[in-house]
């Protein structure tokens, strides 16, 4: 009597006959599995920075004020103290920021205003940022005592008038640019080692600190090999901060006759000096003005995607 489960027909797939046992008999294919490699934080933060476009164009703005400074002033066929024949010259093809009462090129004196700026402002916050680094991980890493003296002395010289003491250690310093700027990375470096010394405080107990210890770390290697860059995020959004406080401090300086003197020049002494030519040459007082602002601006900028990319909170990255 025949049986209808074993006289059934093998299994037909796509037009084949195939034993159920076969091992012709075709697999499912496996899935495929869609995996994003792994990033590190350094890939992290600079993926996020790239995504912050305001950033990233205030960056490309800030390249190009240096290469205007120094790639300019080389091809210019105009030095900062050369005398033309053409005195309070209108801007003009030959001279496009036009020329002040004795004859200089004002493109060439704003390129070299603009070198000695930057070059004070990056040695500030440079400066500032070594030393207020170093100042606060110490304390916040050792506190007690110690902690208590290095954050007191940095109270004092918060307490200090910048503006008035800059001045007159400026004044002394003989208008000397990167003179200027140590007596002014003096008198900032107290508001970085505020900030180390908050973010070390906080990174001190964390479990690789303790480990470290375990291990027999020295306390050196500890500061400078664990606590100081894992602060490096809030560091450099701080140096940044600087560079802007920096230039514009330069400026007021300048601008009171404390700052670079003549025969060398700065933005800031160009605005001083442009200041009673306002109404009939504007072209002193702006163009100089113009490049404060705009390097002022784009510092900021790139501050702010700085303090955004190192934010932890920011975890959204495209892939």
């Amino acid at each position: 009597m025949p049986n209808d489960v074993f006289d059934t027909p093998p299994t037909t797939l796509g037009g084949d006959r195939f034993a159920p046992d076969d091992p012709q008999t075709p697999q499912g294919a496996p899935e495929r599995e869609f995996t994003v490699k792994e990033r590190s934080q350094s890939q992290l933060v600079f993926r996020r920075f790239l995504q912050h476009r305001l950033a990233m164009i205030s960056l490309v703005v800030f390249v190009l004020i240096i290469l205007f400074a120094y790639v300019g002033a080389a091809i210019w066929k105009y030095n900062a103290a050369d005398i033309t024949e053409q005195n309070s010259a209108p801007p003009s093809g030959d001279h496009p920021f036009g020329t002040d009462a004795v004859g200089h090129d004002t493109l060439a004196q704003v390129m070299r205003g603009t070198q000695i700026s930057l070059q004070i402002s990056i040695l500030v916050a440079i400066f500032a940022t070594v030393v207020g680094t170093v100042w606060g991980a110490v304390a916040g890493y050792y506190r007690g005592w110690l902690d208590t003296i290095l954050m007191r002395i940095a109270d004092l010289v918060l307490t200090l008038p910048l503006l008035a003491v800059a001045a007159v250690l400026g004044h002394q310093s003989g208008g000397t640019w990167w003179l200027i700027a140590v007596v002014i990375g003096g008198l900032y470096w107290a508001y970085v080692s505020r900030v180390a010394r908050g973010v070390v405080l906080s990174l001190r107990e964390k479990e690789f600190i303790e480990a470290s210890k375990a291990l027999g770390a020295s306390d050196s290697r500890i500061i400078f090999r664990h606590l100081v860059p894992n602060a490096l995020g809030a560091i450099i959004v701080n140096l940044t901060i600087l560079v802007s406080i920096a230039i514009l401090l330069e400026t007021a300086l300048s601008f009171l006759g404390f700052g670079v003197q003549p025969p060398d020049t700065s933005l800031g002494l160009l605005v001083s000096s442009a200041q009673t030519a306002i109404d009939t040459r504007p072209w002193l007082f702006y163009f100089p003005g113009i490049f404060i602002i705009l390097i002022a601006l784009t510092i900021n900028f790139i501050g702010d995607g700085l303090r955004d990319a190192f934010d932890p909170q920011q975890t959204k990255v495209r892939a």
